[in-house]
Formats: C-alpha cells, structure tokens, sequence
C-alpha cells in the first residue's frame, strides 16, 4: 500500500474499493512494528482495538452511514486521555495510570469515526522542546535517528512523518505542535485558545495548553479542527463561538498584507539557511500579489522570559496534586506522609520538570510574586495588545517556526538556556492566544526540514488555513 498525504486520498481509495479500513490499519501497523523500535514514538499501540474500529467503519462506509473521519488512523499524544487506556505523560509519577474518561476533543473524533492506533510519546509532562525529556527515552527524528524530532509533541510528530499514522493530536503550550512539525517536514496547527476544549488535557500551563493537530496536509488540520472545536459542557473555558465548516473554506483570497517581524530575522541564533528561506518565501508573496511589510515588534527579547515565568507558575500549581497519595507511582521506600510526599514526587518526576515546579513556586511566592510574576503578566497583556494590534494591521504575520534545524539529541538538552530559547518564534503566538501554523519550506544543505510560520488574528482560522493551503500548493521553497 502507498503512502497516503491525506484524509482526500484515502477516501477516493475507500470509495474505490480498491483499500479498506482494515486494510489501511493493517498498514500503518506494519510500519509501527518495522519503524518504532528505532524511532520511539509509540509508547502504546492497540492493534485490536483498531482493528476492530476499522471494521466498525467499513461497516458503516457500506452503508452509508459514516462519519466525516472514516479513514482516518490517528495517534494520540500521551497527555489526552481515552477512557480504559494507560496515561502517563511520559512521566514515572503516573506509572499504571489508566484514564476514568475520554477528553472531549478526543470522544468528538471517535463520534466521526476517526480510528485510534495508539499513545505517542512527548516530552515529560509536555515540557521541553526537543522529547528528551520523556521518562521512556527520546523519540528519534526519522531523517536522521541521531537528531531530535522537536517537542513536546515528538512522538506525534515522528508518526506522522515516518508514516505511522496519517494524522496524530498533539498539544501546544509554547510551540509544542508548531516546532516539531517544522523539524520532521509536516503541518503543525495551533488555533486559538479555547477553540478546542481542553477536558481530558493534562494540564501543563492552563492558560496556554491548546490542542492541536500534526498533519501532512492542511485540509485534513482543517477537517480535525471542525470535529474537534466548539463548545463543551466541561470546560467553562471553551469558546462558545459556532464553528465553521473549516473544511469547506479553503479557497484564499487573491490578495493579503503580510507583515513580518525584521527583528526575527535579524536574531544572531538564526540559521542563515532558515533566514534565506523565509525571506525567499516572502519575495514569493511578493510576487503573487500580496503586500509584504516589516514592522516593529518591540517586545521580542521579553517573550521568553515572560512565558517561562507564567508557564512554570502555573505547572507548579497544576502538578502538586501529583503526590503518590491518589493514583500513579508511590515512592516504596516512603516512612511517613511526608516522606511519601517528598520520595515520591522526587524519584518520580525528572530533572525539567522538577526545575520547572521549583522556578514556578519560586515566582509565587510571597517575597517574589509581585517582583516575578506580576510583572510578566504585565509584560504579557504588552505582547497581547501589540501582537493583536499588527493583525489588525495586517492579515498575517509570517516569521520562521525555528530559529535552528533539528539539532542532535545530547547537543541543547543540557543547557537549559539554549533549550529554552529554541521557543522564541513560537511563544509569541501562545502567549497573544492567538493562531498559528507551521507548513514546511524547503530543507537546508544536510537535507533538515525548514518550517515556515505564519499567525492571524483570533478566532480567523478560516482565513489561516486558507492562505496555508495556498503556500503549500505555490511557494516553492528555494536554499542556495
């Protein structure tokens, strides 16, 4: 069977007769079994269950019941939860755990027949940028197995470019969808915070943490958010807003204004190959029509810092009821309550996630709150009203996903500085709330994918899709 680029292939195939569900998870099982012990990104995969979904929607393709999914083999990020299945995290704390319920955004794809293959691994918690941070080892980047496949969504990301699944659903806090799409040559897509419900998300930073989809085409990232957003009765946070059929509004504009931030490209990390791509996209868009301009973005160097001060306060928070007193790992050699407390939450949560706890409790503390904490919330509302302000001004802003290529495993994960600053194009978007997608262009000279990112005010999905859709179909990337 060949390798399918999306949901639309799939279907012509199915509708054929020439494939079958059944036939297709037989498939990407296969390549599961031949690819993961190298690649590392399934934790868990459940071949029967999949089997028998798949049969479930053939069933249903016959007679013309099915949903809008039919065909669609997804992998699951290790932070959803699906009712009866193991959810860890990538972290030894959660050893054993099995989830009491299914997400909603995850019941919404099984409600339309998606079939479920498996949990993928992700950094500790959804916290790192590079999936070395995983309590079951790093998932490997299948360009080159010595390389990082990017994070958190690593696992997620890997599949979906090794061709193990034809979609997978990651979660996005500071880039964690966007930066791996961009490293493994795919479509990462963040939308706007609460679009998607976040029930059955394991909270890393609640006020960030957004669903989002891996994809090698934009039309099946528009199909996955039409299921997926919308309201929900669990989540007092979900936009209430109607959706729209994403999927069918698709056509671009024949003209936009595209702004883009010089100073992203003046970076002193920024590779040149990555700077030369961006800037020939650009003069592509320039070509079609469309008005490019620089313009100011005077918070840049505060982006990092600010996200890093709120994510961690709110982790801390999120990650204290993980104690070993309810569910998951209890530390065995444990004497009293605070002993249990202490030994397990120390052998059971790793290094980052660790250091990212004691920074958060760190800037809420009393001493510190107002002097941390405080502060960047301000700073935060700044890069809001300033980002929100150029998306008035412009349909568009378009800068590199990352400032770097997929770097080698062992090279960035233990300077803590350099891991952190790997976010600093991707941020901005998480902390305005705003949407954001990462569509592949080009490679550089060692064959490394190049991300392109582009954001659009909140809530004009429609709009950011659309214009993706079109880059993918006519920038043709070009490195020299």
């Amino acid at each position: 069977m060949r390798r399918f680029n999306s949901l639309t292939e799939v279907r012509h195939e199915l509708t054929a007769g020439t494939t079958t569900c059944r036939q297709l998870v037989e498939y990407y099982l296969d390549n599961i079994q031949q690819k993961n012990a190298r690649l590392n990104a399934f934790l868990e995969v459940w071949p029967e269950e999949a089997r028998a979904q798949a049969e479930a929607v053939d069933a249903k393709l016959a007679d013309g019941t099915a949903g809008k999914l039919a065909g669609m083999v997804i992998g699951l990020k290790d932070v959803l939860a699906y009712k009866g299945h193991a959810l860890q995290s990538s972290s030894h704390i959660l050893d054993g755990f099995r989830s009491l319920f299914t997400a909603s955004a995850v019941q919404r794809l099984l409600d339309e027949d998606a079939i479920l293959i498996g949990r993928q691994n992700c950094d500790e918690f959804a916290m790192g940028a590079s999936n070395e941070t995983s309590y079951f080892g790093p998932a490997r980047n299948e360009i080159d197995t010595d390389r990082v496949p990017g994070g958190s969504s690593g696992g997620s990301a890997v599949a979906v470019q090794a061709d193990m699944c034809l979609a997978s659903i990651g979660s996005d806090t500071g880039g964690s969808v966007r930066q791996p799409a961009a490293f493994c040559g795919i479509i990462g897509f963040k939308p706007t915070y609460s679009r998607i419900s976040r029930y059955g998300l394991v909270a890393y930073a609640s006020s960030f943490d957004q669903i989002g989809t891996l994809t090698r085409s934009v039309d099946d990232a528009a199909l996955l958010l039409e299921v997926m957003a919308g309201p929900d009765n669990f989540d007092s946070t979900a936009s209430q807003r109607e959706v729209p059929a994403y999927s069918q509004q698709l056509e671009p504009a024949p003209h936009y204004r595209i702004g883009y931030i010089k100073d992203c490209l003046e970076r002193p990390g920024l590779n040149a190959e990555i700077k030369q791509a961006t800037e020939n996209a650009l003069e592509q868009f320039r070509a079609q029509g469309h008005v490019v301009e620089a313009v100011d973005f005077p918070y840049l160097d505060f982006i990092v810092p600010t996200y890093y001060i709120l994510t961690t306060a709110e982790a801390s928070s999120n990650l204290s009821r993980f104690d070993g007193v309810k569910y998951g790992y209890r530390a065995p050699d444990a004497t009293d309550l605070e002993s249990l407390y202490k030994k397990t939450r120390a052998q059971g949560f790793g290094p980052e996630v660790q250091r990212r706890i004691l920074l958060g409790t760190f800037v809420l503390s009393a001493s510190y709150y107002d002097a941390y904490y405080t502060k960047a919330q301000r700073v935060r509302r700044l890069i809001k009203d300033t980002t929100d302000e150029l998306l008035r001004q412009y349909d568009f802003l378009v800068l590199p996903a990352t400032p770097t290529t997929a770097f080698r495993i062992g090279d960035v994960n233990k300077d803590t500085l350099a891991m952190y600053l790997a976010d600093i194009f991707t941020v901005q978007a998480s902390l305005a709330g705003v949407p954001a997608v990462s569509v592949p262009n080009g490679e550089d000279s060692a064959g490394l994918p190049i991300g392109l990112q582009i954001l659009s005010g909140a809530f004009r999905e429609e709009q950011l899709l659309a214009f993706a859709k079109s880059v993918t179909e006519t920038v043709t990337p070009t490195v020299s």
